[in-house]
């Protein structure tokens, strides 16, 4: 099985999007989805060695939703 590291991703009070890492400390934000994947990417690729980072990133997109009872 390969490893993947996975991300929260949700959008951000002041506008954009937040992106936190489960079980490493990463953190990164952009004002738009597309540019996340990138700076998501370049955080992977500058927080692990190349032989320990892991070969899939996973986006999970965390959408909060507030509705009257």
């Amino acid at each position: 099985m390969e490893r993947e590291i996975i991300f929260l991703v949700e959008e951000a009070a002041e506008g954009g999007y937040q992106a936190r890492a489960i079980g490493e400390d990463i953190f990164t934000e952009a004002d738009t989805f597309k540019e996340l994947k990138r700076m998501v990417q370049d955080a992977v690729q500058c927080h692990f060695e190349t032989q320990e980072k892991p070969p899939l990133i996973r986006l999970h997109i965390v959408k909060d939703e507030v509705i009257t009872a």
